[in-house]
């Protein structure tokens, strides 16, 4: 076994560990376009606690959003790495409209000129900053994945600004559309790619390819599938109304409140290969990444220390092997033909 190595997140030259943390989950209750977009209740200390433990176990990348929580995780983020800053990478997202003291989040609405989208990026970025308790945001992403290519493309200019005003270090899109992606691909300080990446699947193949062929790095949203890959849950499980699962028909590992059949199915099938050398099932399941492009970088969830620790201490085991590779890929190629 091989650590996994640090990356470098695409043209931006920034360095980070392999395995990053989403924070998502640790922005509490909220609603998102009318329905609740968190995970159920958080302990803010045990969230602190959790994040600064990663820290301990070599984590330097944390990956947020002005929605989560309506600004609660940012906030989580900026009391943790308080006096710390300059010892992690900050990334997080914009494009909905945050109603904090309402804790509501509501749709992108396309600005009627360049000069109020300007102004709106601007007031979203001074917001986060303030939020994060810094001066700067080391990788700034687009949130509305299905955004009109189009539109995306007006935001470039005052984003290669904010990048020489030094406001940012870099930006990306949070997409997992591949044409989209290649319509940005050229643009100033474009660095990042936030997709879906699993090793059952939630994956376009021509994005980590569009990756290599412009230098992005690869983050990799739900590497564990909202919990569904690490082997805790079963087909009668269910999940809070204010759970975010009970409702995530959009994720192919979730149908009607419940884990798919389909998905537990396959991942015992491939169970043998993920926890071989020791790991647990979310450690091979992050092994896997690793072993699937050097520009991927996961970032699983988390609400406790104890999954942080769990996370982390797949960095020493590394990347699976080429064979272990082979073999998951043949026992899913079966699978699919069965």
């Amino acid at each position: 076994m091989t650590p996994a190595e640090p990356r470098t997140l695409g043209r931006s030259g920034i360095e980070v560990s392999a395995l990053g943390l989403g924070c998502w989950a640790i922005g509490g209750t909220w609603t998102f376009l009318g329905s609740p977009g968190g995970w159920s209740a958080v302990d803010d200390d045990e969230s602190v606690r959790a994040l600064r433990r990663a820290h301990e176990l070599g984590v330097t990348f944390f990956d947020t959003a002005a929605n989560y929580g309506a600004g609660h995780s940012e906030r989580i983020l900026g009391r943790a790495f308080a006096g710390q800053r300059d010892d992690v990478v900050l990334a997080t997202k914009f494009g909905y409209r945050v109603d904090e003291a309402q804790r509501a989040v509501s749709e992108f609405e396309e600005p009627t000129s360049d000069a109020e989208l300007e102004s709106r990026i601007r007031q979203e970025l001074a917001a986060s900053l303030r939020r994060l308790g810094t001066d700067h945001i080391d990788v700034y992403q687009l949130h509305v994945g299905d955004l009109p290519a189009e539109q995306a493309l007006r935001m470039v200019d005052v984003l290669a600004d904010l990048v020489r005003e030094g406001k940012i270090r870099a930006w990306g899109w949070s997409t997992d559309d591949a044409a989209s992606i290649r319509a940005l691909a050229d643009a100033p300080g474009f660095s990042v790619v936030q997709h879906g990446l699993s090793v059952l699947g939630y994956e376009d193949p021509a994005v980590l390819a569009l990756c290599d062929e412009f230098n992005l790095a690869s983050i990799n949203r739900s590497p564990l599938a909202m919990g569904a890959l690490t082997g805790k849950f079963t087909p009668s499980t269910t999940f809070a109304d204010d759970d975010q699962r009970s409702r995530a028909a959009w994720h192919p590992a979730f149908a009607a409140g419940r884990p798919t059949a389909d998905w537990l199915t396959r991942l015992d099938a491939v169970r043998d290969v993920l926890t071989s050398d020791g790991r647990t099932l979310a450690q091979g399941a992050l092994a896997w990444i690793w072993a699937r492009s050097p520009r991927t970088v996961p970032i699983p969830g988390f609400k406790t220390v104890a999954q942080v620790e769990e996370n982390a201490a797949a960095l020493a085991a590394g990347p699976l092997t080429r064979a272990q590779m082979a073999e998951i890929a043949g026992i899913l190629d079966g699978a699919a033909v069965g």
